[in-house]
This record gives C-alpha cells, sequence and structure tokens, in this order.
C-alpha cells in the first residue's frame, strides 16, 4: 500500500503520485513517511526530499525549508523553494554563503529575530552546496 506525495511551493505543484516512502530533511533530523505513519506536522530545513518505491530512490528535490504534513495515508510538502537535484548550481550557492556569512558577521546580537532568519538561510543554503556536490 503506498502513500500519495505531494511537493508544493508557491510557484507550482511539483509532485503529486503514489510512492513507498518519503524521506524528508526535519529541523530536528531526518524523517522517513511511509504508509500507515502517525499523523505529524513538522518543521522542514533545507535539504533533499527522497522519493522511494520499493528500496531504491527513484526521484530527488532540494527544499529549502517549509513544512509537511504527514498522516497514514498521505504527505503533503509546502516547501518555501523546490529544485530538482540536477538544477542546483553549487557556484551560485557559494556566493550566496558567502554574503549570507558578511551578512551574520554585521548583524548586531540585540536583533534574534534577523539571527535567526539568517541561521536558517545559511543552513538552507550549505544543504544546498552538499547536495549539488
Amino acid at each position: 500500500m503506498p502513500i500519495r506525495i505531494e511537493i508544493v511551493s508557491p510557484e507550482k505543484h511539483h509532485v503529486d503520485r503514489q510512492i513507498d516512502m518519503v524521506v524528508l530533511p526535519g529541523r530536528e533530523g531526518q524523517i522517513a513517511a511511509m504508509p500507515g505513519h502517525a499523523p505529524v506536522m513538522l518543521q522542514l530545513s533545507g535539504g533533499v526530499v527522497a522519493l522511494y518505491e520499493a528500496d531504491r530512490i527513484v526521484e530527488e528535490f532540494f527544499v529549502s525549508g517549509g513544512f509537511a504534513d504527514i498522516g497514514a495515508e498521505r504527505c503533503t510538502v509546502l516547501a518555501d523553494t523546490v529544485r530538482q537535484i540536477n538544477e542546483l548550481d553549487a557556484e551560485a550557492a557559494r556566493e550566496r554563503l558567502g554574503t549570507l556569512e558578511h551578512q551574520w558577521a554585521q548583524l548586531a546580537p540585540s536583533e534574534p529575530n534577523e539571527l535567526e532568519r539568517l541561521e536558517l538561510e545559511l543552513q538552507a543554503v550549505r544543504a544546498e552546496i552538499e547536495a549539488s556536490v
């Protein structure tokens, strides 16, 4: 019995299909969603969403963050951005990393909301670089 996976970003509906398992990059670590999974709402970090059929990965996407709503028969990913792994550009991501690190160095500790936002962006860009290699 498969699970239905939907991956959606503000730009478009990327995936709507049946698979055996999806592995998601949660803020607390990776989580696998399979048929019969207990309901959970997951905050995503930047990383790779891997779709499995049987024991092999059939498709991978990079998400920069967002949420996943996991249930017994369905997993819906609402991502900030979604890209195919082969569309990632490591050099462009390294340039963004440099810009973000510069912004981080200039930020005052009295701006906790901005620090948290930059931390999430830095994590996502580092994950993008890792996924693109």
